[in-house]
């Protein structure tokens, strides 16, 4: 099964062990303000949410509580801002980053950067952290996705890396 943005917060959180009151505070720290009714929303999975009597996930409410990758994304970076603090913009830097998810299928790389830089983490770290579950990357092939998409040697993670990375965060962060 693919992952959807939705689900990414939603291990995030566990993995992290993030109240809802921080992730009402780190929504704002990445310049969204999210309401605690849109917050349990987009908490919710896709097979938790309301059905119609035939069983089918009625559209209108699929489409309210979906995690953009804009959502994600703003989470992402309030969520360095949580953990690190914010960071003054240089001089002639723009105030605010410019999004670093241009489509969805770099949403897997650009979650795994972002985390990396908020928990401080090195990629031996992050290498550590794939072991735990199980999955063996080399140095290179984990750079290969913190690479700028568009440069040769730019590898999409796919999901099976990004599942195994949050169950191992949960694994090292939920003692």
């Amino acid at each position: 099964m693919d992952m959807n943005n939705n689900d990414i917060l939603i291990r995030l959180r566990y993995a992290l062990d993030i109240k809802n009151t921080d992730m009402l505070e780190i929504f704002k720290l990445g310049g969204v303000e999210v309401t605690r009714e849109e917050l349990a929303e987009l908490l919710t999975k896709t097979t938790d949410r309301e059905r119609d009597n035939e069983g089918e996930l009625e559209l209108e409410d699929e489409e309210s509580n979906e995690c953009s990758d804009f959502m994600l994304e703003t989470f992402l970076n309030g969520l360095i801002i949580f953990k690190r603090g914010r960071q003054e913009p240089k001089p002639g830097q723009p105030e605010r980053p410019p999004m670093s998810i241009k489509k969805h299928s770099s949403v897997n790389n650009v979650m795994l950067k972002k985390v990396k830089i908020a928990l401080a983490l090195t990629s031996e770290d992050v290498m550590d952290i794939l072991e735990s579950t199980g999955v063996i990357i080399r140095k290179s092939e984990l750079s290969a996705f913190f690479r700028k998409e568009g440069h040769f040697n730019y590898v999409e993670c796919g999901d099976k890396y990004a599942r195994n990375f949050l169950k191992g965060l949960a694994l090292r962060y939920r003692k």
